[in-house]
């Protein structure tokens, strides 16, 4: 079975930073894309970044410039820096991976979500 688990949300002022975690654990073969989405209120849940296993990165343009996406393909784990942080940016943020298991085809994982809060 494999679980994602999210680390590093919590509440910040406007224009702060935060760094999310996420790593992968289970009986894993490979990891393939990793991503983050958010949930802010009101709002469906929506794409924030992409890392692919090669290093390719793509964000959607409400963070570009802002977040960054990393990832540590031994650790089976993706990062988010969040640095000029707006109240708009308050949400539940996941992780979301397209993991190959030993034997099974690729599926898709979310963790549980992290709340962060950007008071303003």
């Amino acid at each position: 079975q494999v679980q994602l688990m999210e680390s590093g949300g919590g509440l910040v002022q406007t224009g702060g930073s935060l760094r999310l975690s996420c790593a992968a654990s289970g009986n894993i073969f490979r990891t393939n894309l990793m991503a983050w989405y958010r949930q802010v209120p009101g709002k469906q849940r929506e794409l924030v970044a992409t890392a692919t296993s090669t290093g390719s990165t793509n964000y959607a343009d409400f963070v570009k410039g802002r977040f960054t996406i990393s990832r540590d393909n031994a650790k089976n784990a993706v990062y988010l820096q969040m640095d000029s942080l707006k109240p708009e940016d308050t949400g539940v943020y996941y992780c979301y991976a397209i993991i190959t298991q030993a034997t099974m085809p690729a599926h898709n994982y979310w963790g549980q979500g992290t709340q962060v809060t950007v008071s303003s």
